[in-house]
Protein backbone atom coordinates (compact mmCIF):
# COMPACT_ATOMS: atom_id res chain seq x y z
CA UNK A 1 0.00 0.00 0.00
CA UNK A 2 1.81 2.88 -1.04
CA UNK A 3 -0.97 5.37 -1.74
CA UNK A 4 -3.45 7.41 0.93
CA UNK A 5 -6.59 9.53 -0.05
CA UNK A 6 -6.99 11.91 3.12
CA UNK A 7 -10.47 13.09 3.94
CA UNK A 8 -10.27 17.13 4.67
CA UNK A 9 -12.64 19.07 3.26
CA UNK A 10 -15.33 19.38 6.52
CA UNK A 11 -15.54 22.34 8.78
CA UNK A 12 -16.32 20.76 11.92
CA UNK A 13 -19.75 22.96 13.13
CA UNK A 14 -19.85 21.56 16.36
CA UNK A 15 -16.44 23.04 17.04
CA UNK A 16 -17.28 26.43 16.85
CA UNK A 17 -15.86 28.77 17.39
CA UNK A 18 -12.58 27.34 16.43
CA UNK A 19 -13.39 25.88 13.05
CA UNK A 20 -15.36 29.40 12.26
CA UNK A 21 -11.79 30.82 10.79
CA UNK A 22 -10.26 27.39 9.56
CA UNK A 23 -10.92 23.97 9.16
CA UNK A 24 -11.12 21.41 11.49
CA UNK A 25 -7.72 19.70 10.01
CA UNK A 26 -6.36 22.76 10.35
CA UNK A 27 -6.79 22.99 14.44
CA UNK A 28 -3.81 23.40 15.79
CA UNK A 29 -2.73 20.96 18.79
CA UNK A 30 0.76 20.99 20.59
CA UNK A 31 2.14 23.56 17.49
CA UNK A 32 0.93 21.80 14.42
CA UNK A 33 -2.36 21.26 12.44
CA UNK A 34 -4.22 17.80 13.03
CA UNK A 35 -3.60 17.01 9.09
CA UNK A 36 0.40 17.19 9.56
CA UNK A 37 0.10 14.31 12.64
CA UNK A 38 -1.62 12.08 9.79
CA UNK A 39 0.50 13.26 7.00
CA UNK A 40 3.69 12.19 9.29
CA UNK A 41 2.36 8.74 10.20
CA UNK A 42 1.62 8.26 6.74
CA UNK A 43 5.21 8.97 5.44
CA UNK A 44 7.06 6.92 8.71
CA UNK A 45 4.99 4.17 7.48
CA UNK A 46 6.81 4.42 3.79
CA UNK A 47 3.53 5.83 2.12
CA UNK A 48 4.09 9.28 0.29
CA UNK A 49 1.90 9.53 -2.30
CA UNK A 50 -1.11 10.92 -0.80
CA UNK A 51 -4.37 12.63 -2.08
CA UNK A 52 -6.41 15.12 -0.12
CA UNK A 53 -9.48 16.05 -0.69
CA UNK A 54 -10.14 19.31 0.65
CA UNK A 55 -13.10 21.84 0.63
CA UNK A 56 -14.06 24.00 3.27
CA UNK A 57 -11.37 27.11 3.40
CA UNK A 58 -8.77 24.93 1.49
CA UNK A 59 -6.52 27.43 1.10
CA UNK A 60 -5.15 27.06 4.41
CA UNK A 61 -4.56 23.42 3.75
CA UNK A 62 -3.18 24.42 0.44
CA UNK A 63 -0.58 26.89 2.18
CA UNK A 64 0.49 25.24 4.81
CA UNK A 65 1.01 21.85 3.27
CA UNK A 66 2.25 23.05 -0.23
CA UNK A 67 3.13 20.24 -2.76
CA UNK A 68 4.14 18.40 0.27
CA UNK A 69 7.83 18.40 -0.08
CA UNK A 70 8.66 19.54 2.96
CA UNK A 71 7.05 16.63 4.79
CA UNK A 72 8.74 14.31 2.97
CA UNK A 73 5.48 13.37 0.61
CA UNK A 74 4.03 13.87 -2.73
CA UNK A 75 0.15 15.61 -2.44
CA UNK A 76 -2.03 15.46 -4.66
CA UNK A 77 -5.26 18.44 -3.93
CA UNK A 78 -8.79 17.34 -5.38
CA UNK A 79 -11.56 19.71 -4.29
CA UNK A 80 -15.15 18.67 -3.16
CA UNK A 81 -17.16 21.81 -3.90
CA UNK A 82 -20.08 20.82 -1.24
CA UNK A 83 -19.33 18.40 1.75
CA UNK A 84 -22.34 15.84 1.02
CA UNK A 85 -20.36 13.36 2.93
CA UNK A 86 -17.12 10.42 3.54
CA UNK A 87 -17.92 9.11 0.34
CA UNK A 88 -19.12 11.58 -1.90
CA UNK A 89 -15.53 12.79 -1.11
CA UNK A 90 -13.84 10.10 -1.57
CA UNK A 91 -15.68 9.78 -5.29
CA UNK A 92 -14.16 12.84 -6.18
CA UNK A 93 -10.94 11.33 -5.96
CA UNK A 94 -11.56 8.89 -8.63
CA UNK A 95 -9.36 10.54 -11.73
CA UNK A 96 -6.15 10.66 -9.57
CA UNK A 97 -6.51 6.99 -7.09
CA UNK A 98 -4.15 4.43 -7.94
CA UNK A 99 -5.31 0.64 -7.60
CA UNK A 100 -4.89 0.25 -4.35
CA UNK A 101 -4.99 2.83 -1.47
CA UNK A 102 -5.76 3.60 1.96
CA UNK A 103 -8.48 5.97 2.80
CA UNK A 104 -8.06 8.33 6.07
CA UNK A 105 -10.06 10.95 7.80
CA UNK A 106 -7.85 13.90 8.68
CA UNK A 107 -9.28 15.00 11.66
CA UNK A 108 -8.12 12.06 14.01
CA UNK A 109 -5.31 11.39 15.71
CA UNK A 110 -3.24 8.38 14.64
CA UNK A 111 0.70 7.51 15.26
CA UNK A 112 3.04 5.96 13.38
CA UNK A 113 2.00 2.17 15.08
CA UNK A 114 -1.66 2.99 14.30
CA UNK A 115 -1.44 1.78 10.84
CA UNK A 116 1.99 -0.04 11.19
CA UNK A 117 -0.03 -3.92 10.40
CA UNK A 118 -2.79 -2.46 8.38
CA UNK A 119 -0.82 -1.36 5.70
CA UNK A 120 -0.37 -5.05 4.40
CA UNK A 121 -3.89 -6.45 4.74
CA UNK A 122 -5.41 -7.69 1.45
CA UNK A 123 -8.43 -4.83 0.61
CA UNK A 124 -10.92 -4.39 1.00
CA UNK A 125 -10.48 -4.11 4.68
CA UNK A 126 -11.58 -1.70 7.91
CA UNK A 127 -9.67 -1.25 10.67
CA UNK A 128 -11.32 -1.32 14.39
CA UNK A 129 -10.57 -0.53 17.68
CA UNK A 130 -12.17 -1.50 21.03
CA UNK A 131 -12.89 1.63 23.07
CA UNK A 132 -15.33 1.53 26.26
CA UNK A 133 -17.17 4.67 25.48
CA UNK A 134 -19.07 4.12 21.34
CA UNK A 135 -22.25 5.93 21.83
CA UNK A 136 -21.13 8.49 19.18
CA UNK A 137 -19.37 5.87 16.33
CA UNK A 138 -20.21 2.90 14.13
CA UNK A 139 -20.20 -0.28 15.88
CA UNK A 140 -18.23 -3.19 13.37
CA UNK A 141 -19.68 -6.27 13.71
CA UNK A 142 -17.28 -9.00 12.81
CA UNK A 143 -16.95 -12.55 12.38
CA UNK A 144 -13.77 -13.96 12.81
CA UNK A 145 -12.00 -11.38 10.41
CA UNK A 146 -14.71 -10.42 8.34
CA UNK A 147 -16.88 -7.83 8.31
CA UNK A 148 -20.73 -8.47 8.61
CA UNK A 149 -22.00 -4.65 9.17
CA UNK A 150 -21.17 -1.56 10.41
CA UNK A 151 -23.94 0.53 12.60
CA UNK A 152 -24.07 3.64 12.98
CA UNK A 153 -24.77 4.85 16.62
CA UNK A 154 -26.38 1.96 17.92
CA UNK A 155 -28.68 2.24 20.36
CA UNK A 156 -27.72 -1.59 21.56
CA UNK A 157 -24.05 -0.75 22.71
CA UNK A 158 -23.16 -4.17 23.92
CA UNK A 159 -20.27 -4.69 21.41
CA UNK A 160 -17.11 -2.26 21.54
CA UNK A 161 -15.16 -2.15 18.30
CA UNK A 162 -15.63 0.89 16.77
CA UNK A 163 -14.86 1.72 12.75
CA UNK A 164 -11.86 3.85 12.75
CA UNK A 165 -12.79 5.36 9.30
CA UNK A 166 -9.23 4.22 7.68
CA UNK A 167 -9.86 1.96 4.90
CA UNK A 168 -8.00 -0.42 2.36
CA UNK A 169 -9.91 -0.04 -1.21
CA UNK A 170 -9.24 -1.24 -4.50
CA UNK A 171 -10.49 0.85 -7.42
CA UNK A 172 -13.71 -1.57 -7.22
CA UNK A 173 -14.71 0.34 -4.12
CA UNK A 174 -15.74 3.65 -7.41
CA UNK A 175 -18.46 0.78 -8.73
CA UNK A 176 -20.54 0.56 -5.67
CA UNK A 177 -20.58 3.92 -4.51
CA UNK A 178 -23.36 5.17 -6.60
CA UNK A 179 -26.01 7.37 -4.99
CA UNK A 180 -24.59 6.64 -1.21
CA UNK A 181 -22.95 9.64 0.65
CA UNK A 182 -21.08 8.13 3.28
CA UNK A 183 -18.68 5.18 3.33
CA UNK A 184 -20.47 3.05 5.92
CA UNK A 185 -23.48 2.96 3.81
CA UNK A 186 -20.97 1.98 0.66
CA UNK A 187 -19.39 -0.59 2.93
CA UNK A 188 -22.63 -2.58 3.80
CA UNK A 189 -23.85 -2.60 0.28
CA UNK A 190 -21.33 -3.98 -0.64
CA UNK A 191 -21.26 -6.66 2.23
CA UNK A 192 -25.50 -7.34 0.76
CA UNK A 193 -23.83 -8.22 -2.34
CA UNK A 194 -21.63 -10.50 -0.63
CA UNK A 195 -18.26 -8.73 -0.90
CA UNK A 196 -15.75 -10.38 1.34
CA UNK A 197 -14.27 -7.49 4.06
CA UNK A 198 -11.39 -7.75 6.29
CA UNK A 199 -11.29 -6.14 9.84
CA UNK A 200 -7.96 -5.37 11.39
CA UNK A 201 -7.61 -4.64 15.05
CA UNK A 202 -5.50 -1.46 15.94
CA UNK A 203 -3.98 -1.00 19.61
CA UNK A 204 -2.48 2.22 18.27
CA UNK A 205 -3.86 5.56 19.45
CA UNK A 206 -6.51 6.64 17.25
CA UNK A 207 -8.45 9.77 18.68
CA UNK A 208 -11.30 12.25 17.15
CA UNK A 209 -11.85 15.49 17.21
CA UNK A 210 -15.56 16.00 17.59
CA UNK A 211 -16.47 18.89 19.82
CA UNK A 212 -14.41 21.90 21.34
CA UNK A 213 -13.49 19.88 24.24
CA UNK A 214 -11.64 17.24 22.52
CA UNK A 215 -8.67 19.66 21.43
CA UNK A 216 -7.64 19.25 25.31
CA UNK A 217 -7.52 15.60 25.24
CA UNK A 218 -5.66 15.28 21.67
CA UNK A 219 -3.48 18.04 23.06
CA UNK A 220 -2.75 15.39 25.98
CA UNK A 221 -2.03 12.78 24.14
CA UNK A 222 0.35 14.20 21.10
CA UNK A 223 2.22 16.34 24.14
CA UNK A 224 3.15 12.80 25.90
CA UNK A 225 5.10 12.27 22.24
CA UNK A 226 7.33 15.72 22.12
CA UNK A 227 11.28 15.68 23.32
CA UNK A 228 12.42 17.77 25.58
CA UNK A 229 13.91 20.83 24.01
CA UNK A 230 15.56 24.26 25.25
CA UNK A 231 15.86 27.03 21.81
CA UNK A 232 15.12 30.03 24.38
CA UNK A 233 16.67 31.30 27.53
CA UNK A 234 15.88 30.43 31.22
CA UNK A 235 16.82 32.34 33.69
CA UNK A 236 18.29 31.59 36.90
CA UNK A 237 16.22 30.45 39.40
CA UNK A 238 13.08 29.22 37.02
CA UNK A 239 12.58 24.93 37.65
CA UNK A 240 11.77 22.74 34.76
CA UNK A 241 10.76 19.39 35.12
CA UNK A 242 9.93 16.41 33.35
CA UNK A 243 9.66 16.75 28.93
CA UNK A 244 9.63 20.68 28.70
CA UNK A 245 9.64 21.67 24.94
CA UNK A 246 10.54 25.16 24.85
CA UNK A 247 10.63 27.28 21.06
CA UNK A 248 13.83 30.00 20.06
CA UNK A 249 13.81 33.04 21.18
CA UNK A 250 11.34 32.64 24.27
CA UNK A 251 12.02 33.95 27.49
CA UNK A 252 11.48 32.01 30.94
CA UNK A 253 11.65 34.31 33.72
CA UNK A 254 13.04 33.75 37.01
CA UNK A 255 10.97 31.92 39.73
CA UNK A 256 8.65 29.93 36.73
CA UNK A 257 7.83 26.68 37.76
CA UNK A 258 7.34 24.60 34.94
CA UNK A 259 6.50 20.67 34.88
CA UNK A 260 6.12 18.67 31.68
CA UNK A 261 4.72 17.59 29.47
CA UNK A 262 4.54 21.31 28.59
CA UNK A 263 5.46 22.45 25.05
CA UNK A 264 6.13 26.53 24.50
CA UNK A 265 6.60 27.79 21.33
CA UNK A 266 8.65 30.54 19.89
CA UNK A 267 9.27 34.54 21.24
CA UNK A 268 7.06 33.79 23.92
CA UNK A 269 7.84 35.60 27.21
CA UNK A 270 6.81 33.35 30.34
CA UNK A 271 7.00 35.39 33.89
CA UNK A 272 8.31 35.77 36.33
CA UNK A 273 6.44 33.65 38.71
CA UNK A 274 4.30 31.63 36.11
CA UNK A 275 3.36 28.13 37.04
CA UNK A 276 3.01 25.97 33.89
CA UNK A 277 1.57 22.50 34.77
CA UNK A 278 1.24 19.24 32.89
CA UNK A 279 -0.50 18.70 29.23
CA UNK A 280 -0.11 22.33 28.77
CA UNK A 281 0.94 23.77 24.82
CA UNK A 282 1.60 26.99 24.22
CA UNK A 283 1.31 28.53 20.84
CA UNK A 284 4.33 30.98 19.26
CA UNK A 285 4.35 35.43 20.56
CA UNK A 286 2.86 34.50 23.70
CA UNK A 287 2.82 36.54 26.97
CA UNK A 288 2.23 35.24 30.47
CA UNK A 289 1.96 38.07 33.59
CA UNK A 290 3.61 36.85 36.81
CA UNK A 291 1.74 34.67 39.08
CA UNK A 292 -0.91 32.84 36.63
CA UNK A 293 -1.24 29.03 36.79
CA UNK A 294 -2.06 27.52 33.57
CA UNK A 295 -2.77 23.64 33.08
CA UNK A 296 -4.24 20.94 31.04
CA UNK A 297 -4.79 23.47 28.51
CA UNK A 298 -4.33 24.85 25.14
CA UNK A 299 -3.34 28.29 24.33
CA UNK A 300 -2.83 30.14 20.71
CA UNK A 301 -0.42 32.15 18.79
CA UNK A 302 -0.19 36.13 20.33
CA UNK A 303 -2.23 35.15 23.28
CA UNK A 304 -1.64 38.16 26.04
CA UNK A 305 -2.94 36.16 29.49
CA UNK A 306 -2.51 39.42 32.44
CA UNK A 307 -1.48 38.58 35.82
CA UNK A 308 -2.25 36.27 38.68
CA UNK A 309 -5.10 34.35 36.41
CA UNK A 310 -5.81 31.01 36.60
CA UNK A 311 -6.71 28.93 33.73
CA UNK A 312 -7.66 24.65 33.81
CA UNK A 313 -8.58 22.21 30.84
CA UNK A 314 -9.08 25.56 28.75
CA UNK A 315 -8.64 26.29 24.87
CA UNK A 316 -7.93 29.76 24.66
CA UNK A 317 -7.68 30.61 21.13
CA UNK A 318 -5.50 33.32 18.97
CA UNK A 319 -5.00 36.63 19.63
CA UNK A 320 -7.27 36.65 22.67
CA UNK A 321 -6.16 39.30 25.47
CA UNK A 322 -6.92 37.92 29.11
CA UNK A 323 -6.74 40.39 31.65
CA UNK A 324 -5.53 40.37 35.18
CA UNK A 325 -6.95 37.71 37.84
CA UNK A 326 -9.06 36.11 34.80
CA UNK A 327 -10.39 32.73 36.15
CA UNK A 328 -11.05 29.91 34.35
CA UNK A 329 -11.14 27.26 36.55
CA UNK A 330 -12.36 23.36 35.25
CA UNK A 331 -15.80 21.93 36.75
CA UNK A 332 -17.97 19.37 35.40
CA UNK A 333 -21.57 20.51 33.86
CA UNK A 334 -23.29 19.94 31.17
CA UNK A 335 -22.81 21.79 27.83
CA UNK A 336 -25.68 21.44 24.92
CA UNK A 337 -24.71 21.29 21.51
CA UNK A 338 -26.92 20.71 18.52
CA UNK A 339 -29.55 19.01 20.78
CA UNK A 340 -27.29 16.80 22.74
CA UNK A 341 -26.08 17.09 26.23
CA UNK A 342 -22.78 16.55 27.16
CA UNK A 343 -21.44 16.07 30.78
CA UNK A 344 -17.70 16.72 30.99
CA UNK A 345 -15.07 18.24 32.97
CA UNK A 346 -13.95 21.61 31.73
CA UNK A 347 -13.12 25.11 32.07
CA UNK A 348 -13.45 27.70 29.14
CA UNK A 349 -13.47 27.36 25.48
CA UNK A 350 -12.41 31.18 24.04
CA UNK A 351 -12.34 32.17 20.49
CA UNK A 352 -10.29 34.16 18.10
CA UNK A 353 -9.36 38.03 19.09
CA UNK A 354 -11.66 38.11 21.71
CA UNK A 355 -10.51 40.62 25.02
CA UNK A 356 -11.37 39.85 28.72
CA UNK A 357 -11.79 42.46 31.33
CA UNK A 358 -9.98 42.25 34.21
CA UNK A 359 -11.21 40.05 37.31
CA UNK A 360 -13.73 38.21 34.89
CA UNK A 361 -14.78 34.86 35.21
CA UNK A 362 -15.41 31.98 32.98
CA UNK A 363 -17.93 29.36 34.47
CA UNK A 364 -16.78 25.73 33.67
CA UNK A 365 -18.09 24.99 29.96
CA UNK A 366 -18.49 28.58 28.99
CA UNK A 367 -17.92 28.80 24.37
CA UNK A 368 -17.26 32.48 24.41
CA UNK A 369 -17.32 33.18 20.48
CA UNK A 370 -14.59 35.02 18.25
CA UNK A 371 -13.56 38.70 18.71
CA UNK A 372 -16.06 39.09 21.59
CA UNK A 373 -15.82 41.59 24.32
CA UNK A 374 -16.21 40.82 28.40
CA UNK A 375 -15.79 43.89 30.65
CA UNK A 376 -13.73 43.64 34.17
CA UNK A 377 -15.75 41.63 37.17
CA UNK A 378 -17.74 39.81 34.62
CA UNK A 379 -19.18 36.44 35.02
CA UNK A 380 -19.97 34.88 31.82
CA UNK A 381 -21.22 31.69 31.37
CA UNK A 382 -23.35 29.22 28.26
CA UNK A 383 -22.74 29.63 24.91
CA UNK A 384 -21.97 33.12 23.35
CA UNK A 385 -22.09 33.89 19.71
CA UNK A 386 -19.15 35.30 17.85
CA UNK A 387 -18.79 39.38 18.57
CA UNK A 388 -20.58 38.77 21.93
CA UNK A 389 -20.30 41.91 24.49
CA UNK A 390 -20.53 41.01 28.26
CA UNK A 391 -21.31 43.95 30.09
Amino acid sequence: MKQAVILAAGEGQRLRPFTVTRPKVMLRIAGKPILQYVIDSLAQNGIRDIIIVVGYRKEQIFDHFGNGEDFGVRITYVIQDNQLGTAHALQQAKNVTGDKFLVLNGDNLIDIGTIANFISVTPPAILVKQIPDVGRYGIVSIEGSSVKEIIEKPSDTHDNLINTGIYAFTREIFNFIGEYLDIPDVVNAMLTQNQTINSVETPGTWLDVVYPWDIIRLNGSIINRIPAKTGGTIETGAILKGKVSIGKESIIKSNCYITGPVVIGENCVIGPNVCILPSTSIGDNVSISPFSVIEDSVIGDEVIIGSSSIIENSVIDKGSILGSHFNACKGETEIKIDEEYHKVMVGAMIGIGCTLGNNSLAEPGVILGNYSHVEAMKIFRGKLDDRSKVY
